[in-house]
């Protein structure tokens, strides 16, 4: 349910090639091919700063315990938890589909389970007449919404990131290993390491929350006139660009809520985002 998009435009061939890290670890990287339809440029990656804490500023959350809702006539913005629906029609092949990877598992009837945040990108795409018509909610599991239950994490995390970000080195890289452990704790892979804090709709929200935000600036992006040919994971999407020329619609720098601007030439491998 996190909604991670993996994308890659229908006209451009991707494939995995070898490489050799710095510490002669060997590792497949993503190689893309942009036709000559595409005019001249280059690829620019854009590499989000703190997807998952900048998503816990404000992720819709259920803090009690979920209660069976069942099937509803519409989506009550005061609520949150997860929900049955049927995957809507997206008309579009300039951007990917803005439930991502979600629609790759649907039922045998072909509905698919979404959290909050994703309910409420489909009322604003309704809204905005970029889909038809809402999706039916077959099914839910709902509780009173909290937006901020997560608000002093994020406050905490930003400020770390501040203090940590410019030193770099084994302080900035234990702060972003102990970030991901804190936020797993709410979903553990393994059984022996479930927490007192085990909650998956928590953390498939926070995920789902941070696939919103990323898909909604490539899509913005898009909307704008830009060219988008890739849309990877939850913090990096690449479009195809003039030399030096990032899409305007994103902000440069450091700090939460912005990104950073790598050009790649073709034939060169998509590097691994670093945040």
């Amino acid at each position: 349910m996190d909604g991670e998009p993996r994308w890659v435009h229908p006209d451009v061939t991707s494939s995995r090639v070898p490489f050799i890290r710095e510490n002669r670890k060997r590792v497949r990287r993503d190689q893309l091919d942009v036709p000559d339809s595409f005019g001249a440029g280059v690829m620019c990656l854009i590499d989000r700063n703190g997807s998952y804490p900048s998503a816990c500023s404000a992720v819709p959350l259920a803090p009690n315990k979920l209660l069976h809702t069942g099937p509803l006539e519409v989506f009550d913005k005061a609520s949150a938890g997860i929900y049955l629906i049927d995957i809507p029609a997206w008309p579009r092949t300039d951007v990917p589909h803005p439930l991502g990877r979600i629609i790759d598992r649907p039922d045998d009837q072909g509905r698919v389970w979404v959290t909050t945040p994703h309910i409420k990108l489909l009322v604003k795409l309704v809204r905005d007449g970029h889909l038809a018509a809402m999706p039916a909610i077959h099914d839910s599991w709902t509780g009173k919404a909290n937006e901020s239950l997560f608000k002093p994490f994020y406050a905490a995390a930003r400020q770390a990131r501040s203090e940590l970000v410019e030193a770099g080195g084994d302080p900035y890289k234990t702060y972003k290993t102990r970030l991901s452990i804190a936020l797993r704790l709410l979903w553990p892979k393994r059984q022996e390491q479930r927490s007192p804090f085990w909650r998956p709709d928590w953390r498939m929200s926070m995920a789902a929350e941070a696939s919103v935000r990323h898909w909604v600036a490539a899509f913005n992006a898009v909307l704008a006139g830009h060219v988008l040919i890739a849309l990877r994971n939850v913090d990096a999407a690449v479009f195809w660009t003039p030399p030096g020329t990032p899409p305007d619609t994103y902000r440069i720098g450091t700090g939460f809520g912005e990104v950073k601007a790598k050009f790649i030439e073709l034939g060169e491998m998509i590097p691994e985002g670093d945040d």
